[in-house]
């Protein structure tokens, strides 16, 4: 049976890729789809695009001629509001994707890829990214996320973190006392299987930002995973 048909709803995409065979294959079947697209051949021309007119999502190669995927899309997601990052790469290896990911990317996907499944993937970034929550404001253990604003203070203090730390800090803290284990990350941060090295390393940058104006709120439940709360 063939996967259902994705279209979009005239939202703003970004195709960053130095293959012209690529780029006008996502631009024309995305185009065709319901996206409205643009198009950069390199990091820097990627980076002026974003910074003039912000794009609902990025969907970024990593392999550029001048600054490389991992760079662009550390500085997108340090923007604020900043739109998903999607990333294409020929590069398979834990080690990419862990990279990736810790930079900030929402999602990976290795060439050559079907363009059903980045349809899919595409149509999956957005409507995360739109989602509301139900409470505008969480608030656990001093820390305070307003998520109207996207902004993280504990104390009284900012927290900055990037959009991959946000997403992982409020789902630990939606489920604040209870114990959450590094696969049920997995499905609520990236909603992707790429390993326990990816939720490791996220959940030591987030412990680090936290633990910095105050007690350790992430706690590490051995054979289980990790509870955020109070000491």
């Amino acid at each position: 049976m063939e996967p259902p048909l994705v279209y979009g709803q005239g939202q703003q995409l970004l195709v960053v890729d130095d293959e012209p065979g690529i780029t006008e294959m996502l631009a024309t079947t995305l185009g065709l789809a319901g996206y409205q697209v643009r198009t950069a051949a390199t990091g820097r021309e990627a980076l002026r695009r974003v910074a003039a007119e912000p794009p609902d999502l990025v969907i970024l190669d990593v392999m550029l001629p001048d600054v490389d995927g991992f760079e662009v899309c550390r500085r997108v997601c340090e923007l604020p509001d900043a739109p998903p990052v999607l990333l294409l790469t020929a590069r398979d290896s834990v080690l990419d994707k862990v990279t990736g990911l810790t930079t900030g990317a929402d999602d990976y996907l290795t060439k050559p890829f079907s363009i059903p499944e980045v349809l899919a993937r595409v149509q999956v970034l957005l409507r995360r990214a739109h989602r509301g929550g139900a409470d505008p404001v969480l608030s656990v253990g001093g820390v305070v996320m307003d998520e109207a604003s996207r902004r993280v203070t504990r104390d009284g203090l900012l927290v900055e973190l990037s959009p991959t730390e946000y997403r992982l800090l409020r789902y630990l803290m939606v489920n604040a006392g209870r114990v959450v284990s590094k696969g049920q990350v997995l499905e609520h941060v990236w909603r992707h299987d790429f390993g326990d090295g990816v939720v490791e390393k996220v959940v030591s940058r987030l412990r680090q930002k936290l633990d910095a104006t105050g007690a350790p709120l992430i706690h590490t439940v051995r054979g289980f995973g990790y509870s955020l709360r109070e000491s």
